[in-house]
C-alpha cells in the first residue's frame, strides 16, 4: 500500500534532493536535475514550475 504524502511533501523532498546533488558535486545540469526530480517525486506541472523558479532565483544570488 502506498503511503499518502501531505500536500507539498514531494516538492520539499525534491528541493532537498536537488540541493544535496549540487552539494555533493553532481555533474548534471540544473535542467537535468529538475527533470529527474520531477519524475522521481511525481511533481505536478505547477510544482515543477515553482521548483524551476525557486532554483533559478537561488542560483542568481
Amino acid at each position: 500500500m502506498a503511503t499518502v504524502q501531505p500536500k507539498g511533501e514531494n516538492l520539499r523532498k525534491a528541493v532537498k534532493w536537488i540541493t544535496e546533488e549540487r552539494q555533493y558535486g553532481s555533474s548534471k545540469s540544473q535542467a537535468e536535475l529538475l527533470e529527474e526530480a520531477c519524475s522521481k517525486y511525481n511533481l505536478s506541472p505547477q510544482d515543477a514550475e515553482f521548483l524551476t523558479r525557486t532554483l533559478s532565483q537561488k542560483s542568481e544570488l
